[in-house]
């Protein structure tokens, strides 16, 4: 009973902060610049005037508005559709609160919503949008007394949500400026957003060229789940080191603002850095997309990414990985440690996933 116990404690704990910053995740607030924040509503609407009045372009567009039933028909070789689909009904509402007393409880929530191990293994890759805001030290504390395999599901079912979130709002600013002319205001606040031009250019540009829009497409896009689930589990530990816990920093990015958590062993031939913070673990992912798609480290990765959409060819993690040898300094070993954490943990089934049309949820816990 007293594993069961500790169990209880770790998963409430980690779930015990309420999630109130996230209407939809197309409300997140852009954490690359607050003093240059999209105001996401009114372009999201813009998005959807813009889209019936070109419907009869529909077919030379990369990202498609469909039904859901669309995105479970994934073809062997081909692009995934939830990298290349937006639901046509997400939904706009405020999460739903759900109490939570115990891990019967979470248990239960799960096959509530057939978020389980039996409706995965039965071909079911549709994924609740679930937040949640923080992780606490007792998660750090008390995660060693969970089973491995019940410690990985958790992360996975909590973390997965929040990419295909993320992701989503890739695919809906890369739809707006697919459909938009090049000297769109929005268009150019994404440019600055994505770093294809400065604050100095955005003040005296009235348009893009077409390279500079090429440009930002090849930076507004996906990155597959897979590969963010592994990253993630890496770098944080499982969601149990210290900068996790003091700055739901899931990915390691270093900040040299000066606002970061400073390591206990700095390189200090890097300069003065600290790892950077962020309000939750959803922003932490929104941070961590932003990073991969504009930090000249990882041109590689974009460009194949580019490639395989282009040819209707399937974008995986396994593939991408292979692209980070300068997100580590462990070069090769970190992405051999990448592709085998996505191999064992088959977490390229993870990439065939998809955002469900059901209303969001957040978890509060009870008084334990």
């Amino acid at each position: 009973m007293k594993i069961i116990n500790n169990k209880v404690l770790a998963l409430v704990c980690l779930l015990s902060v309420f999630i109130t910053a996230y209407a939809t995740i197309i409300s997140t607030p852009d954490t690359s610049s607050k003093n240059n924040k999209l105001n996401t509503e009114l372009y999201i609407a813009s998005v959807a005037t813009e889209i019936k009045a070109n419907d009869n372009d529909q077919t030379s567009l990369d990202i498609q508005v469909a039904p859901l039933t669309e995105f479970a028909d994934n073809l062997p070789d081909q692009l995934q559709n939830s990298f290349a689909l937006i639901s046509d009904n997400r939904p706009i509402i405020k999460p739903k609160k759900v109490l939570v007393h115990s891990l019967d409880s979470i248990k239960h929530l799960f096959d509530s919503i057939h978020y389980n191990s039996h409706s995965w293994q039965q071909g079911n890759r549709e994924v609740p949008r679930l937040t949640f805001e923080t992780v606490t030290e007792q998660w750090q504390k008390n995660a060693h007394n969970i089973p491995v395999d019940e410690k990985k599901m958790i992360f996975f079912r909590l973390m997965a949500p929040l990419i295909l979130l993320s992701n989503e709002k890739m695919l809906l600013e890369r739809r707006y400026i697919e459909i938009s002319a090049n000297d769109n205001d929005k268009v150019l606040q994404l440019a600055q957003k994505y770093k294809v031009i400065d604050s100095t250019e955005l003040k005296n540009t009235t348009t893009l060229t077409d390279e500079q829009k090429t440009t930002l497409l090849n930076r507004v896009d996906i990155v597959p789940p897979s590969l963010v689930l592994a990253q993630a589990a890496e770098e944080s530990g499982w969601a149990t080191s210290r900068f996790t816990v003091e700055g739901n920093a899931f990915f390691g990015q270093w900040d040299f603002s000066g606002n970061g958590m400073m390591p206990k062993q700095q390189r200090t031939e890097l300069g003065h850095y600290g790892i950077a913070r962020f309000d939750s673990p959803l922003e932490s992912v929104i941070g961590y997309l932003i990073n991969i798609n504009t930090h000249d480290a990882y041109q590689k990765l974009r460009n194949l990414r580019a490639n395989l959409r282009l040819n209707n060819e399937p974008i995986t993690g396994l593939e991408l990985a292979g692209t980070l040898d300068k997100y580590s300094e462990r070069g090769q070993a970190y992405i051999d440690s990448l592709r085998s954490m996505i191999r064992y943990n088959q977490l390229e089934q993870v990439d065939e996933a998809y955002l469900s049309d059901d209303n969001p949820i957040h978890l509060i816990t009870g008084n334990l």
